[in-house]
């Protein structure tokens, strides 16, 4: 086994500790990654504060990663040592099933082996990205272009991904109008993704603040939601409503923003259930989900991105500020998504 450094929970709620944790010898086809940097997620601290239930302690959270190969198995056809890769939040699949098939693994039929807290086949527990190194079959590592730095490129491999599926899903793109619920982690990039496939793109967020920045993301158009009369100016307009916050929302005033035939698309996670009218949807509109995406489209929005310049904006953290950090992020003190230098975990 390779002994690698970690940040480590020891149970929910509980702070982060420096720990040493296995990760298992180099199969045919796995590849070794010293990780360079590693985005945090908000459902990092969901699952590590017991939200979701159903922790595996002690946990290495992580699903953002970037790094470089050092090392690769005997069978290992696709990377070589000093490429620049990424791994966000699949580790294996079934590979056999329809939905492995099709290159949408997250939808696996067997269950996709996650990241971090999760249980692989041989029933071993997953760690993830809060640590030195990983190692991860060939199939679930994706190349990230050169002209993405591994910084910016971390929180694409979950923030970038998941807003990047739905948009291309429902067709977001030149004639129809999209609006993105909350501009944080998720939104900021929504906002920029959907401004590249050549939609009219909408920021709703609680206040004001935000209207500059979401400008130069890309926004053509800006809304405080805190302001009744903005679902009253708006019922009716959008073809697609992509919501990022992981808060409980009145989806039936969001239901209401929807053209005929429209889409609402919800990608954050709120702890409690979200209820809604039928009555609501009665126009053909549709109330909708999606997770993450496959491995190959994961490929593509990385390459997408880097064709179009688009990055997260990231602050750059040592591992000894990754308490301070959740705790901003709950505080919502975050523009617009935390990345840990992980160079700085030995010291």
């Amino acid at each position: 086994m390779l002994k690698t450094h970690a940040l480590s929970i020891a149970s929910a709620g509980s702070p982060f500790e420096h720990t040493t944790i296995e990760r298992r010898e180099l199969r045919a086809h796995d590849v070794l990654i010293a990780i360079k940097f590693s985005g945090i997620c908000h459902s990092d601290i969901h699952q590590a504060e017991g939200d979701w239930g159903g922790g595996i302690f002690p946990m290495v959270p992580g699903h953002e990663i970037a790094g470089i190969v050092t090392a690769v198995g005997s069978h290992v056809s696709v990377y070589s040592v000093g490429d620049r890769v990424g791994v966000g939040c699949l580790v294996d699949s079934c590979r056999m099933c329809e939905y492995c098939l099709s290159g949408e693994e997250q939808y696996c039929k067997r269950g996709a082996v996650y990241t971090y807290n999760a249980l692989d086949y041989e029933g071993n527990p997953t760690y993830g990205g809060y640590s030195e190194q990983i190692v991860v079959d060939e199939e679930y590592v994706v190349r990230i272009p050169d002209t993405l730095g591994l910084d910016a490129a971390a929180p694409l491999l979950c923030a970038g991904i998941t807003t990047y599926s739905p948009l291309k899903h429902w067709n977001a793109g030149s004639g129809m109008k999209v609006a993105i619920v909350g501009m944080g982690g998720l939104g900021h990039l929504g906002v920029q993704i959907a401004h590249a496939m050549g939609a009219s793109v909408t920021v709703l967020s609680q206040g004001e603040n935000k209207r500059e920045e979401a400008f130069r993301f890309g926004a053509d158009h800006y809304y405080a939601t805190r302001n009744q009369t903005t679902f009253t100016e708006l019922a009716g307009t959008f073809d697609l409503i992509l919501n990022t916050v992981s808060a409980n929302l009145d989806i039936d005033a969001y239901l209401s923003l929807l053209g005929v035939g429209g889409s609402l698309i919800n990608v954050g996670l709120p702890a409690e259930p979200v209820a809604y009218h039928t009555f609501s949807i009665l126009p053909r509109k549709s109330i909708s989900g999606s997770s993450i995406g496959g491995i190959r489209e994961t490929q593509e929005m990385l390459d997408f991105c880097a064709e179009h310049g688009i990055v997260p904006q990231i602050e750059r953290i040592r591992a000894d500020e990754v308490d301070q950090a959740w705790d901003r992020i709950k505080q919502g003190d975050v523009s617009y998504r935390f990345v840990i230098d992980m160079a700085t975990l030995k010291q």
